[in-house]
């Protein structure tokens, strides 16, 4: 019975169980590495204990400057994240709402959506050189195909009951755009925003390894030069934190934004 209970089909989780399960698989994580290093079941170089890579964090940020990396990191996701809104928000919603649109873009959005962002760091640095315009290309390439066609499929989503109704009451389709597409989709689009802005994160550290000195992927990297294992990981967390922490945040907007949404 417990187990039924326990896989109950999009049956809403209770407050205190998602928090004692998300403290839980926590703990169970290091938990296990805090025995693996302890046990000798790994080498200590290339594994180090969680609270030698935790003392190196407190150590970066306390007395090496890594704050400043962090803020510049943080500068560079938010930048090149928001630079792919601008352009995506606009075209995914007029190729949702357009099939006359998404037939010019949809073949070059597609084609360049198989491109690994990564192949074009040769080219970006011959084009922009050694500065932040390389970085943040590869960010904005990395993102913005992928957002543009999340933010078209959920346009199309909208009923079109929504439409033909405004159309028959003599609305203009700018104002069916403006007035009924766009705030039936905004919600759709903020949840696409929060799955690509993970995907920019990822490409955060490929986009610092390159002829860069500032960030968190550089100071990784200087770390790899060392064999200094209990930075690299030091620098994984503290992406990881950050990640969690934004995903959050557009989970806060997601809920004050559209309270007329929630289920519980």
């Amino acid at each position: 019975m417990a187990a039924q209970s326990f896989f109950e089909l999009r049956k809403p989780v209770r407050s205190r169980q998602r928090l004692v399960s998300a403290l839980g698989i926590w703990a169970c994580f290091f938990g296990f590495w805090v025995f693996a290093t302890s046990a000798g079941m790994v080498n200590e170089i290339l594994v180090p204990a969680p609270q030698t890579v935790f003392g190196t964090t407190w150590d970066l940020f306390m007395e090496r400057g890594f704050g400043s990396d962090v803020l510049i990191s943080i500068s560079r996701v938010l930048g090149a994240f928001a630079m792919a809104c601008a352009v995506a928000v606009p075209l995914g919603v007029m190729m949702g709402a357009f099939p006359s649109v998404e037939a010019i873009f949809a073949p070059f959005v597609s084609a360049w959506r198989y491109l690994p962002a990564p192949s074009f760091i040769p080219i970006l640095l011959m084009w922009f050189g050694t500065g932040e315009a390389p970085k943040l290309a590869l960010l904005f390439i990395g993102v913005i195909f992928f957002l543009i066609t999340l933010i078209m499929d959920h346009t199309k989503n909208v009923r079109q009951e929504l439409v033909e109704t405004a159309l028959t009451l003599g609305a203009s389709r700018a104002t069916v755009v403006m007035k009924v597409v766009f705030p039936a989709v905004l919600p759709d689009i903020v949840v696409a925003m929060r799955q690509m802005l993970a995907m920019a994160w990822t490409y955060l550290v490929i986009a610092e390894i390159v002829a860069s000195t500032t960030g968190i992927g550089a100071m990784m990297m200087r770390a790899r030069r060392f064999l200094k294992t209990d930075e690299i990981l030091s620098g994984i967390i503290v992406i990881g934190v950050l990640g969690l922490l934004f995903d959050l945040l557009f989970a806060m907007l997601h809920r004050w934004a559209f309270p007329y949404l929630r289920k519980n």
